[in-house]
């Protein structure tokens, strides 16, 4: 098929900061059987995924844009696909989609596109909500294949899209370097953590997403009640400056560590009993996959594709959104419960070896691949 009898794919992401979906990039590339793919990475920023991108010998083309719909880089990305030579573009997230269509329905190149949850949702004005949803519209009729990493995101793009040429394929992680066997070279201690405190850890970004606001406020809740309660609020994001507010006016600066993002995410979450995800909107967390495969109880909010990887009482607690209270009641059963903590952490362990690992979701995405060129080969 190319000079390297390998199928050529290129794969866009929005940025090469470390989030979600650039973590689902580093971890499918590196899983592709390299016998049959040759992938390269196209991000819109620099960053670290694309320093560990290339550690891996994986090649990384940085075209600089942070703006969805971008037409001033299109012709870049048109000229980096023809000398390329690509077989395939697999774009992730929204805004690396709209910077990549264009081009390669332009080239005939076959397109697939991963919907890591959707650029509209709540806390949007109106006119936002439809100007996104009518980007959504476009894009997802300008692909052979659209993937959601979620059920409840498909249905969503079904009903309010129209979204043609759907399946779904779960986010994975690797189960070897998230394993709760390992040693792992941080101890408590060094976040002035005891050994028998109960640990409540959030790891994401600082966002009205998030909702670390909520998290909070539970906090004051459950603190007083439950001594040997502490939380780790690992993140930066918009709303750094309010989180800081918001502890010190709770008065919780000897419950709640804040740290600045981190990547040594396994580390961290070694030192949790319970991890916790107060979302507004999600599309399948990975954070929350990884916390299972860390075989951590999880408290969560039942939104989005969170409620289909936590069955509450299962492998968590499910709490309603914005609800300190009812969130404050989560943790201190837990507190009172410790047998609960380390029976949901095992089912997490479980579930998420069994449906969440990286082989699995890579194997699936290969099928993709192989249907989308079958596609293009007869017509």
């Amino acid at each position: 098929m190319t000079k390297r009898n390998k199928i050529r794919i290129l794969h866009t992401i929005r940025q090469g900061q470390i989030g979600g979906g650039e973590t689902h990039v580093l971890d499918l590339v590196s899983q592709l059987d390299q016998a049959r793919f040759q992938s390269e990475v196209l991000s819109f920023t620099d960053g670290e995924m694309v320093d560990r991108l290339r550690k891996l010998d994986i090649p990384c083309h940085i075209i600089p844009t942070t703006k969805p719909f971008d037409f001033f880089c299109w012709g870049k990305v048109k000229e980096l696909l023809k000398e390329g030579e690509f077989n395939l573009v697999h774009a992730h997230g929204t805004r690396a989609c709209s910077n990549t269509f264009w081009a390669a329905n332009r080239l005939n190149i076959p397109l697939i596109y991963t919907v890591h949850g959707w650029s509209f949702h709540q806390g949007q004005s109106a006119l936002v909500k439809m100007l996104r949803k009518s980007g959504e519209r476009i894009l997802v009729r300008k692909t052979k294949k659209n993937i959601t990493v979620s059920e409840s995101n498909r249905q969503q793009g079904i009903q309010e899209l129209g979204m043609p040429n759907s399946t779904v394929i779960y986010n994975g992680v690797n189960l070897h370097k998230f394993d709760p066997v390992k040693d792992y070279s941080l101890k408590r201690e060094d976040f002035g953590l005891h050994r028998d405190d109960i640990v409540v850890g959030f790891l994401a970004r600082l966002t009205f997403q998030k909702d670390p606001i909520t998290l909070l406020r539970a906090a004051a809740v459950s603190c007083p009640q439950a001594e040997r309660l502490k939380f780790l609020v690992v993140g930066n994001g918009e709303l750094d400056e309010e989180v800081k507010t918001e502890r010190q006016k709770l008065g919780l600066e000897s419950n709640v560590i804040l740290e600045d993002f981190r990547t040594d995410v396994p580390d961290i979450l070694k030192l949790l009993d319970i991890y916790c995800l107060p979302s507004l909107w999600e599309g399948l967390p990975i954070g929350v996959i990884e916390a299972m495969a860390m075989q951590k109880a999880i408290v969560a909010t039942p939104v989005d594709g969170t409620k289909e990887l936590i069955e509450h009482e299962s492998e968590g607690l499910l709490v309603p959104a914005k609800d300190p209270r009812k969130l404050a009641d989560a943790f201190l059963k837990l507190y009172q419960q410790p047998n609960l903590i380390k029976n949901y952490g095992s089912k997490a362990r479980k579930k998420a070896g069994e449906l969440f690992n990286v082989e699995v979701m890579g194997q699936k995405v290969s099928g993709v691949y192989e249907e989308v060129l079958e596609l293009k080969t007869s017509r």
